[in-house]
This record gives C-alpha cells, structure tokens and sequence, in this order.
C-alpha cells in the first residue's frame, strides 16, 4: 500500500508540475520539431520553420506533429472560435496543452511496467514508484520531442513481445499486426528507432519458431507483420508527400487546370519518404559535425550517468559480470527465450535490451542525452528486480530531485517565462489601442520559439531577432543599429540576455531605461562564476535581463 501511494503521489506531481508549467528549457527540438510548426500551420501564428519540415529538406514526418501538438491547437482554435473561451490561445496554452497531451501519454510508460513487471518477475508496485520518481520521467517524459514517442513506442514493443498466462508459462506471439504497425510508427517518428527495436524482434521471433511447430503458422506471423508494416509505411509517406507537396499541387490545379489523373501522377513522381531522407543527412558525418561531435564512448560514460545515475553504473557493473558468466549463451539469442528460464535469464535478457539500443547509438558520432530516455524502461524493470536499486534507494532520490531541479527549472529557466512576460505586453490594452513596433533581440540563449508571442502572420509590427552566441563586438553592432532606427517612431526595442553576460551589453553604446530580471536561469554555454554566486549579486548571475534600449536618450 505504501508503494502505492507513493507512486499515486508521484504522478500527481507528473500532472501539476505540468500545469504550472515546468520552466526549465530542454533543447530547442521540444518546440521546433511539433509545436512550432504546428502553431504555424494550423493557429496561423509567427513562427520558425526548422529546416526539416521544409519541402526542400523534408526528414520529419507530419503526422505525429498533427496528431500530438496539432490536435491540442486545433482544439483550443476551436474553442476560442465557438466563443467558449474568448482568449483560449495565449502563451500559457500554447506551451501547456501539448505538453499535456504529452504527460498523459507518458502513463504508457506506467502502464507498461505494470504489465512487464510479473512477466520479469518484478514487483510491479516497486518498480513503478522507480519509474516514476526518475526525472527523466517527470522532465523529459512530459515534454514534446520525438524521443518522448520513441521510449513510449519502445515500451509498447515491450508488451507485445511479452506474454504469459495466469500460471506463469509463456503464451505463443499473436500480436503480429501490431507489432508491424508500432514497429514502423517508430521509424517513421524517429529512424533510430531500429536500434531500440532490434532486441524485441529478435526475442518475439525466438519465441514464434520456439512456440510453433507448423513452418506454416510461422510463415503466417511473418506475414502478418510485414504486410501491416508496408500498409503502414504507406499511410506516412501518403500524408508526408500530400503536406511537403501541397503548395505544389495547388499551383498545379490553379495553374495547369490538370485533372485528377494529373495531380496523382505529380503526387507519385515527388514521394516523399522522410526516414529515408533523415538517414540520408545523418550518416554524413560532416553533417552530424554541424550538430556537434562527441566521442563514441559518450553515452556509456556521460549520457548514461547523467540520465539514470546510478542504475547505470549498476547495469554496467551486472553487464560486465553477466558478459563473463553467459558469453556462449549470450551469443546464442534462442537460449534465453525459453518459458522454464525466465528466473535465471531474465536479468541478462533486459540488460540486452538496454545495452544493445545503447551500443547502436553510439556508433553516430553525434550524442545527446535526451537520445537514451526510451531505456529507462528495461533499466528500472532490471534495477527493480532482485532489489538492486533498493540499497541506494537515498542516492537515488538525491540524484533525482537534483536532476528534476537543474532541468525542470534551473536550465535555461528564465527564457519561456521572458517569452510569456513579452507576450503579455505586447497584447496589453494599451499595446493594442495604440499599435507599436516592438524589437526583440536575444542574446546568448538558447532558440526562442516564436510561437509563444502570439503574433499572427499579417502582424509585421513585430521583429524577433536571434543572435546566439554572437561576439560582443556583432552583438553591440545589431543593438546600436537598432537603437538608432530614426524611420520607426514608435519604436520598442528590447535586449534579452543572460546575467552573466551582462556587462558585455554595457560596454555597447546604448542606453537602457527598464530593466527586468526573470529568476532563475542557468545558461551552460555561459555559466555562472562560482565567486559570484557566494556575492550580493549572485541573483543576477542565475538571471535572465530584459533590457528595454532608451531610444529617446539615442536621438539626444
């Protein structure tokens, strides 16, 4: 019972953290691979197209965008157009209904631990207040990236290749069709998908030769497989080619006047395939450089560390002692699908379902920690087992609570607070009744999806301009240019810039006459000085500015 509560507690927390909303900002894939693009597409909001969902480039399918953030816009569009709500779309909705829809969908997870737990013989109450407690499921898991979907699509391969009765013997695979199904969902979402899926196909096809004695009934699992995977595979690249090709087409009936038979064949010669063109970029590596290089050994060494901490190094320490005991049966993969051999090769059969996912990602030389969050899955069910994690169950709180802090609201956490607060006055009553022309120039932060500041597309009285991480000598450039604008008026221009880069702006020949400091961010590309931060001043160092330029001391 107490387990129980627990995990009740824990979820409830996963709900209102995502309610009030989180802060911390991820990576700039959370907004730019579904939301931004939706909100463009469907809300007719100001936004930045990333180059993935350009017709030119196309390597993002669209139909998980649609279907995640686009149902969520649509709604409250829809809403707010039936006057039920007369200002449903503003910042706060705009960021919190996909990630809602996200942190509903994240109960996957828990559902599938529930389900996975007796058949790995794990106590299902334990294991879930695992799960549940991890950061990685209260951050990562309620936020919209395609590595959200992935783990969740991995955690449901899981189930269906896990099967058992009532009385604890293995029931023979009669998923076929959706596993075909998931199993190319997955890819079209994100292609690396492959990896993680690997070792769930090996085992459910251990388990059809092992479960079948007719090379009939095998041949029709295969089948059923493969022809549910290819139908699939073509309702995406149907959907993927009709939206990268739709303004094609439309210049092709308003134009041409071509009939059906026309548009077909022009929709046929431009199909699009998005994994394909995904791997196509990403296994050049002169393109992965683009995105950053790190060493292969990064996610054994670093990602996995900072993601699961200690069940990590749990698992590598059980991994290296099960490598040594079961090398001949590891090779073998049939030798651990046996119903009577769950008990003594279950732990090594969930530490290929970590390890392998891991291995394959690090042959790209391009790593990020947020790749690794779908294994969480068979790590806790290994940790839970045999009640490994329970003896470092205070380090393991520790590490979580600090990693919930750090990336739910410390890591560029002053950022979407800025973008709500811009929002809020660029719509103010005042703002509307007299229109002005507002700059918004960021410095040192990370991308700021445009989409938050709620600015229709025939609205031109806004300019949001992205510096990066640009040299002081650019920055000063771009702010004095704008500050001595004499063709605007009515001019608002406003500098947002991490704290500890504040003097930089001060050395510019630009004056400032308000000054908003939103606390807390942390900016790893520009960290904090430690002597700073044990100072009087050591709020600014931990804080984002929004720096209004003084334009009328300018044109003294």
């Amino acid at each position: 019972m107490r387990a129980k509560g627990l995990w009740a507690l824990l979820a409830a927390l996963r709900a209102g953290w995502c309610l009030l909303p989180q802060a911390g900002y991820l990576h700039p894939d959370e907004f730019f691979q579904s939301p931004e693009v939706m909100a463009g597409d469907i809300l007719n909001l100001q936004v930045y197209y990333p180059w993935e969902f350009l017709s030119s480039s196309p390597c993002r399918t669209i139909v998980f965008p649609l279907m995640t953030s686009g149902v969520t816009y649509w709604v409250i569009k829809s809403l707010q157009q039936l006057d039920i709500c007369s200002s449903c779309i503003n910042s706060y909705t705009l960021l919190v209904s996909p990630r809602l829809l996200f942190t509903v969908f994240s109960f996957i997870l828990d559902y599938s631990v529930y389900r996975l737990a007796p058949f790995w013989e794990v106590d299902p109450w334990k294991a879930l207040v695992l799960l549940a407690g991890s950061y990685v499921t209260l951050v990562f898991y309620t936020r919209t990236f395609t590595n959200t979907l992935e783990g969740l699509f991995f955690a449901l391969l899981m189930v269906l290749v896990s099967s058992r009765k009532s009385d604890g013997s293995l029931v023979g695979p009669t998923s076929s069709p959706l596993i075909g199904i998931i199993t190319t969902a997955g890819f079209f979402n994100r292609p690396t998908f492959l990896a993680f899926a690997l070792m769930p196909l090996l085992y459910w096809a251990g388990l059809i030769v092992d479960s079948q004695k007719s090379i009939k009934t095998v041949i029709n699992h295969f089948s059923k497989l493969v022809l549910c995977a290819c139908f699939t595979a073509i309702v995406f690249v149907m959907a993927d080619t009709f939206y990268f090709t739709s303004m094609d087409l439309d210049n092709l009936y308003s134009i041409k006047k071509s009939s059906l038979f026309d548009v077909i064949s022009e929709l046929n010669e431009k199909m699009i395939v998005t994994p394909f063109n995904f791997l196509s970029y990403n296994l050049n590596p002169h393109n992965l450089a683009l995105h950053g290089s790190h060493p292969r050994v990064t996610h054994f060494t670093v990602n996995g560390i900072m993601l699961f901490g200690v069940l990590h190094i749990l698992a590598i320490g059980a991994g290296i002692k099960t490598l040594k005991k079961y090398i001949h049966q590891l090779i073998r993969v049939r030798s651990f699908c046996h119903g009577s051999s769950v008990h003594s090769e279950g732990s090594p059969t969930l530490l290929l379902f970590y390890f392998v996912p891991l291995a394959f990602l690090s042959l790209f030389s391009h790593q990020e920690p947020r790749f690794l969050i779908p294994l969480i899955l068979p790590l806790v069910l290994f940790s839970t087992s045999q009640n490994r994690a329970v003896k470092w169950r205070h380090v393991i709180t520790i590490f979580n609570v600090l990693g919930a802090l750090l990336f739910g609201c410390l890591h560029q956490g002053g950022l979407i607070p800025c973008l709500c607060h811009l929002e809020q006055l660029m719509h103010s009553p005042e703002s509307s009744n007299h229109p002005r022309h507002y700059t918004l120039l960021f410095a040192h932060t990370y991308m700021p999806p445009r989409s938050l500041l709620n600015i229709k597309k025939r609205d031109t009285h806004i300019e949001v301009i992205d510096m990066a991480g640009s040299e002081e000598e650019i920055l000063c450039q771009t702010v004095e240019q704008q500050a001595n604008n004499f063709t605007c008026n009515d001019c608002h221009v406003f500098v947002i810039i991490p704290g500890t880069v504040r003097a930089t702006i001060t050395k510019c020949s630009v004056s400032f006459k308000n000054e908003t400091l939103i606390f807390p961010h942390l900016s790893m590309e520009d960290p904090p000085q430690v002597p700073f931060l044990f100072s009087g001043n050591w709020r600014s160092q931990l804080g984002l500015y929004i720096l209004q330029v003084d334009r009328d001391q300018q044109h003294l």
